[in-house]
Formats: C-alpha cells, structure tokens, sequence
C-alpha cells in the first residue's frame, strides 16, 4: 500500500478521542509501570502526534530508524531523576519526540544526530512547537558536542571507548 492510501484510509480521531487516548496511554503503559514523575506524565505526546503514538510499541519514524515505546522513553528519563536546572547532551534526536520530552523537564537540551533529514525534521518540528531551550547538531554522536564537552571534562571526565 503507497503512503497516500495509507493516509486516506487512516480513521479520523476527534480531539476527544485523541484525549481519551492519551489518558489511557499514561495510566496504563506510565503510571501502571511506575513513571511517577508528574512532569512527564504530562509532558507525554503531544495531542499533535498520530494515532499510532498511543501504542506500546516502537514506532518507524523513517531512514530505518525507529522511535522507543512510550513507556521506554519515560523510563529512562524517569531515571534521570531530572531537577529542572540540568543542561542535557542527548544522542540521537530521531524525531524529536525524547527531544520535546526532556525540553519540558531541563533548562536546556543539546541533541547530536547522524541523519541530517531526521535533524532537520525534528528541528523544525520542534522550532513550529516554540520551543526554544534545544540546541541541535548534525554529526556522529560518539564525539559528544566538543563545545560542551570543555565545560563538562572537570565535572565528568570521560575515558571513551578507543580513546
């Protein structure tokens, strides 16, 4: 099936449905789970993102790359025990999806991508959104962001592997 049929026969959610969707998404893949954080649980999805957002599954999000489930993003953010004041590296911006995420929980989000197409989605994705706390670079992810990393080797000095 072309993308286009995919489309044209893709069920239109109301703004209610997407609502209820999104409640019942945080209860029972989120809290259920033990993602407590509030923070999260209402930064979670955006009512913008498609149905298929609502699922507990990885999504395609194109270039063969894929974005976690839900539940796996607010895991690991959740473990981060984040106070709000944090400038985060991120590694790998994808679609923007963690990006947008973290943005709501931290002071500011420096994200590396490899694909440039995903990066420059994501950015203006993210810029339409308003946000204005992310900071984005296109290029390997294993070499961090040198910028950052000359305020964050005292703090944190890193021995990489193969360096």
């Amino acid at each position: 099936m072309k993308p286009n049929d995919q489309e044209t026969n893709k069920p239109q959610w109301s703004e209610d449905q997407f609502a209820h969707q999104r409640e019942l998404m945080v209860e029972t893949q989120l809290r259920r789970r033990g993602i407590s954080d509030s923070r999260i649980l209402e930064a979670f999805v955006p009512d913008e993102y498609a149905e298929m957002a609502y699922e507990d599954k990885p999504l395609p999000i194109g270039k063969r790359q894929t974005i976690s489930q839900p539940f796996i993003v607010a895991y690991m953010i959740n473990l981060l025990e984040l106070s709000g004041e944090e400038k985060l590296l991120e590694i790998g911006t994808g679609s923007g999806y963690e990006t947008a995420i973290l943005a709501e929980l931290v002071r500011e989000v420096y994200t590396v991508e490899i694909i440039s197409e995903l990066s420059a989605r994501a950015r203006e994705t993210l810029k339409k959104l308003g946000y204005q706390n992310i900071f984005f670079k296109i290029g390997d992810g294993h070499k961090g962001w040198e910028s950052l990393y000359l305020h964050l080797q005292n703090a944190f000095p890193m021995n990489l592997p193969g360096s």
